[in-house]
């Protein structure tokens, strides 16, 4: 089904666009690579959202975005509010926890997204996506054994707390997308909420790393930066595409985009050298077969 294509081609985009966050938070501010990346994510949607705004544009257009209420842009607004506590929080775990312990716990996301679907959205799925999702958030959670061997208890490392909560958050913010999918179109959602990011971002950045940066590590510019934000961009966009077509799922499509992982775990494992690859490369393939049950799954 196309809408699982364009999920899977979303995970694909995530796990590059956490190399590239990996890569540009090493010994680097934090704040402001937050700030920059969310600015590419608003500068990138700016003109399409003037073009739908403002273009005279048939009924069936994807770009007829329609009138937007103070109401509409409150939600929009929450939005904005909703990913950007879960990215400020994902942006310093992963700049102080190796990637090979920052996926499996930003992996168990699909357990909060499948749970709240279910009771939400009332979604129904079939016998072989269960053994799938099941499968695939088993072989998520044993990850975290490896974090013991490399001395990272889960317990007590505020880095592991602080992905425990952007996961947590995130997964309430997928909910929210299949909430918004339904009443809006994806380019407005999309749009807007990076929007509002942009500004939030930037009073954030005003307030907590400013007037102390001296105390925290220096900034340093690196062109992997705007291409966190350009690699996420395209990555949401065929998130929401994928969202948007009739019977998509989202436990099934928070699955697939969780896989990103495979992605993030075999680059991150050869370019920054982390530990136990043996160990978590055995992991993976029970990652891919219960991925692929959820493919076979989605095909009856």
């Amino acid at each position: 089904m196309i809408w699982v294509l364009l999920a899977v081609f979303s995970a694909i985009l995530l796990g590059i666009y956490d190399l590239l966050k990996k890569y540009s938070l090493r010994d680097n501010a934090v704040i402001p690579i937050l700030f920059i990346s969310t600015l590419t994510n608003a500068i990138i949607f700016f003109p399409i959202i003037l073009y739908g705004t403002f273009g005279n544009h048939s009924v069936h257009s994807v770009f007829n975005f329609g009138h937007l209420s103070f109401t509409d842009h409150l939600l929009f607004f929450s939005k904005a509010i909703i990913v950007g506590s879960s990215w400020t929080f994902a942006y310093f775990a992963v700049k102080h926890l190796p990637l090979t312990i920052v996926s499996p716990i930003r992996s168990s996301g699909p357990l909060w997204t499948i749970s709240g679907a279910l009771i939400l959205f009332n979604e129904h799925l079939n016998g072989l996506q269960w053994i799938g999702i099941i499968l695939t958030i088993l072989f998520y959670y044993l990850f975290s054994f490896s974090g013991i061997k490399e001395g990272i208890s889960f317990r007590t490392n505020k880095w592991v707390l602080y992905m425990t909560l952007a996961t947590i958050i995130g997964s309430a913010s997928s909910l929210f997308d299949k909430y918004l999918i339904l009443h809006y179109n994806r380019l407005v959602i999309q749009g807007w909420y990076y929007i509002y990011m942009a500004p939030l971002m930037f009073i954030f950045m005003l307030i907590a790393w400013f007037p102390h940066r001296d105390k925290f590590t220096s900034f340093k510019w690196r062109y992997t930066i705007p291409f966190i934000g350009i690699c996420l961009t395209l990555g949401d966009f065929l998130y929401f595409w994928s969202l948007s077509y009739p019977g998509a799922l989202i436990a099934i499509v928070s699955t697939i985009r969780r896989s990103s992982v495979i992605v993030s775990f075999s680059l991150g494992a050869y370019l920054f050298k982390e530990k136990n690859i043996k160990l978590k490369a055995i992991i993976l393939a029970g990652i891919l077969i219960g991925i692929g049950i959820i493919l076979l799954g989605g095909g009856k």
